[in-house]
């Protein structure tokens, strides 16, 4: 679980962006706000389709899946910018893309990735690319929310031979 703590208490994500939201506001940070006031709302879209027809909070697990959703189109965005050329559109979203990762726990590099991917598959006992699957399953459980999902997919895949 992620916790910002400020002056003595301790915030959920949900809640730190709230706060956030405020600050901005009266810093008069209009990018800023913009990014947290979309971040706010995609984290109620969540929180509303859990529901099911009673009271539902977010865990600081399924904010993180909301934040880690928007980061990973900020950064296909900034692809397809950098792309066509559009090196102004790129830098938005990659200011953009910061202030949202402000948010998102530290990702494992490549190195740890690595090791685990390693050691996933001598305990599935895959043996090349068709046991792709039997590794990649449990892994992107084991690892969800601490690295990036294209990083774990390119290592299993250099692992397995592919």
């Amino acid at each position: 679980m992620i916790i910002f703590s400020g002056g003595g208490t301790t915030m959920t994500i949900q809640e730190q962006i709230i706060s956030d939201i405020k600050e901005a506001m009266k810093a008069k940070e209009q990018d800023k706000l913009r990014v947290l006031r979309s971040l706010k709302a995609k984290l109620m879209e969540k929180e509303i389709s859990e529901r099911k027809g009673g009271e539902a909070k977010l865990t600081d697990e399924q904010a993180v899946e909301v934040l880690m959703k928007a980061a990973k189109q900020r950064k296909e965005s900034i692809e397809q910018f950098e792309e066509g050329g559009r090196n102004d559109l790129a830098d938005n979203e990659k200011k953009e893309l910061a202030i949202i990762e402000a948010y998102l726990p530290e990702m494992m590099d490549e190195e740890d990735v690595r090791k685990v991917v390693k050691e996933k598959i001598a305990a599935v006992g895959a043996s090349g690319m068709q046991d792709i699957g039997k590794v990649m399953g449990p892994l992107m459980g084991q690892l969800k929310g601490k690295a990036d999902g294209s990083l774990v997919s390119k290592v299993v895949k250099e692992e397995l031979g592919g």
